[in-house]
């Protein structure tokens, strides 16, 4: 199968309450975006001005008032706070509402979300066997019906989905590093990553392990999705420009920076630190259409085949319809 490109848009749920987020995705639709992705957090980064509207009511939701684009997460830990039946039934659920426009996106997880509720946090090693017996679980749920299963880390006895859409719902794995890509490649619908790293990282590192995966599958490349998270401050004003990325400086703090960070009081604390530089960085910042979408094709050129847009600011409206109207037509243009 030949696999469109896709043009998203990243619903920051850090950021907006409920229903200021599904206002915005709601325009998001309407100025030309084919998918809304939402994160899946208990906390945010910030917590002066920050929010975390639950994942799953909020799709639903979102769902009823649109009618074509594809939405999903990025991402979902299936592991701690939510046991994967009860995230089997959840997207089973939303499947079967809006078939065909629901994605299930899954990571490993950060301690900001789970440890604050008196769950241990685990290192790397058992929250990656984790994921994948999550996964092999949520799969026989959507698949058989009287599952008992006894695993390393999860159990049921005689578990049904009783309400499953007639094709199930599309996983993608999101991953830093060649482990996770690799389980994408093997089994995945899909994979998820984040810009505003160094090149080598996809080129050298995230893209040949996904191709790795897929060929230990025996499974063709364009078998998945492959979709970046792409960072980008467009504003005809660059200082507004750099100052709207003020916002998100926990995504310049590096994975051992923030890792084991359990309060978003100090998470704030750390990202306030930075240099508006540093946070900047992560984002491609631009003033000229034409120059951004050159970033932004560098992806594309990459091997990636659905840019979700991540915007810093405040007023996700203006962002919304200046790249409605100067970004998606020529970005659709250059990839055609």
């Amino acid at each position: 199968m030949t696999i469109p490109f896709r043009l998203g848009y990243k619903a920051s749920a850090e950021q907006f309450g409920p229903s200021r987020l599904l206002d915005y995705s709601v325009l998001a639709e309407e100025v030309g975006f084919d998918s809304v992705f939402v994160s899946d957090h208990l906390q945010p980064w910030n917590h002066d001005g920050g929010h975390a509207p639950a994942s799953l009511p909020w799709l639903g939701a979102l769902g009823a008032r649109t009618e074509r684009i594809v939405m999903g997460t990025s991402v979902l830990t299936p592991t701690f706070r939510y046991h994967p039946g009860v995230i089997a039934q959840a997207f089973a659920t939303l499947g079967e509402l809006y078939p065909g426009r629901v994605v299930l996106g899954v990571g490993t997880g950060e301690a900001l979300n789970e440890a604050t509720l008196g769950i241990p946090w685990p290192e790397q090693k058992e929250r990656f066997a984790r994921l994948k017996e999550s996964l092999e679980l949520i799969s026989l749920l959507w698949r058989e019906e009287r599952v008992s299963f006894d695993g390393a880390f999860y159990r049921t006895h005689n578990a049904t989905i009783y309400d499953r859409p007639a094709t199930p719902v599309p996983i993608y794995i999101g991953a830093a590093g060649p482990a996770a890509t690799r389980l994408a490649g093997r089994g995945a619908d899909g994979f998820i990553t984040t810009s505003g790293k160094a090149r080598e990282l996809y080129t050298e590192t995230l893209l040949p392990a996904l191709a790795e995966g897929l060929e230990k599958a025996e499974r063709p490349a364009d078998a998945i999705d492959t979709l970046i998270e792409v960072k980008v401050s467009f504003d005809h004003d660059r200082e507004r420009a750099m100052e709207d990325t003020r916002f998100w400086g926990a995504l310049a703090l590096s994975p051992e920076e923030k890792m084991h960070v359990e309060d978003p009081i100090e998470m704030q604390r750390l990202a306030s630190a930075l240099p508006t530089e540093r946070t900047a960085s992560r984002f491609i910042v631009s003033t000229d259409p034409d120059e951004h979408v050159a970033r932004i094709l560098e992806y594309a050129d990459m091997g990636f085949k659905h840019l979700v847009f991540h915007a810093p600011g405040d007023d996700q409206e203006r962002f919304l319809r200046t790249y409605g109207e100067e970004i998606l037509p020529r970005l659709r243009a250059k990839l055609a």
